[in-house]
């Protein structure tokens, strides 16, 4: 134990190494350096009641003759002194690194449970579209049978009438067969027209063959195609051919355009913009009819400079986004200003202006776009007295 003489002391006033002890209180100072090592991991201070009570605990089990190293010199206490501030300098550095290595661990482990999370949630969504495709392919052939038997009984019904109506018109011509033929036991007489009437028979009209025209001839036309048109079907199929190869490599996932344009958003949080401008592109290439694939590319052309494009970016998500409702307001809004801030970063005020406007015209009570427009107001206005 140690005696403290009206001071007070805290941990940080204390400094222990194995062989070395110290408490710096100033202006006093107690150091000692002990008999033999200790285990200054298990080692213990207690500080209270004006005292600084240490349990130290030898490493070896061996009598002491006394706690600290008689006659230490002048050279051999400066020795273990600066030995000791060596060993407890290796000792933090060891813990660092240990800390480190421990919350690396923490870390991936956290990654990994992370990445099992995901992926089990992903297998749960590609279950319940499967499942839905399965649902979707079952109505659908419930569907094409219900059609084939329904085609059928028409058919079958057509064929019924088509039955009766022959039976009919059969029925008809043994009837006026029985009319033109006369009667045995009575004179076969003919019966003439009288002249100058120059009326037929009242069966005549349905005994008249039908007159059809004579079958064409058999021809051969030949068909010149020119260089040209030649050359255009063989560049469109190997376009189509690149286009099949390039997606034959992609994983199932990676050909769903609402898969790429998660993972777009995502690199795009990150700022990541490359990344996520080529997921765009292939989810676009996928399903060139959703808005908001122009509308997040377009952002990412806004943050890599590409103006040109985001500007054709915009227009297409506004000409996709018809018809103008209220569920489309917000995407119409970002589409207007990301458009509009092209132009003012091309220095085209004027159009920009009226992109903002457009936008404000749909939300008035967006305060961001109000200022904005306003700053492109006073830009234009600047602009016009300068020159």
């Amino acid at each position: 134990s140690l005696l403290l003489r009206g001071v007070r002391a805290t941990p940080a006033n204390i400094f222990c190494t194995d062989r070395y002890l110290k408490v710096s209180i100033p202006p006093f100072l107690f150091e000692a350096v002990l008999y033999a090592p200790i285990d200054d991991t298990n080692s213990t201070a207690k500080i209270g009641n004006g005292i600084i009570f240490f349990t130290l605990y030898k490493k070896e089990e061996a009598m002491w003759e006394s706690l600290t190293l008689p006659n230490v010199s002048k050279e051999k206490l400066q020795y273990l002194r600066e030995n000791a501030i060596l060993k407890a300098h290796e000792k933090a550095k060891e813990e660092t690194e240990g800390k480190k290595v421990t919350k690396q661990e923490h870390k991936k482990y956290a990654l990994e449970a992370t990445m099992k999370l995901e992926e089990e949630e992903r297998k749960r969504i590609e279950d319940l579209k499967e499942k839905e495709r399965q649902k979707v392919t079952k109505e659908l052939e419930l569907w094409k049978k219900q059609q084939k038997d329904a085609e059928k009984r028409k058919r079958v019904q057509k064929e019924g009438e088509l039955h009766q109506e022959a039976e009919q018109l059969k029925e008809k011509k043994e009837k006026v067969n029985k009319t033109s033929i006369p009667n045995e036991g009575t004179p076969k007489t003919r019966l003439k027209p009288s002249k100058g009437d120059g009326s037929h028979s009242m069966f005549s009209a349905n005994l008249k063959e039908e007159q059809l025209p004579a079958p064409r001839p058999p021809a051969t036309i030949k068909i010149n195609f020119t260089s040209r048109w030649l050359s255009k079907q063989a560049e469109a199929r190997r376009t189509v051919r690149a286009d099949l190869s390039e997606l034959e490599d992609l994983k199932e996932e990676e050909k769903n355009p609402d898969w790429l344009k998660d993972k777009g958003n995502k690199m795009f949080a990150t700022g990541n913009y490359l990344a996520a401008l080529n997921a765009y592109n292939l989810s676009v290439r996928l399903n060139s009819k959703l808005p908001l694939l122009y509308l997040n590319r377009a952002a990412c052309h806004l943050k890599l400079r590409n103006l040109h494009k985001a500007i054709e970016d915009s227009s297409k998500a506004l000409e996709l986004l018809t018809p103008p409702v209220p569920d489309n307001e917000n995407a119409r809004v970002k589409a207007y200003v990301r458009r509009g801030t092209a132009f003012c970063q091309l220095e085209l005020f004027t159009e920009g202006l009226q992109d903002y406007e457009a936008a404000l015209a749909i939300d008035p009570k967006n305060k961001t776009v109000e200022k904005d427009a306003e700053k492109i107001q006073h830009l234009i206005q600047g602009t016009m007295q300068y020159s």
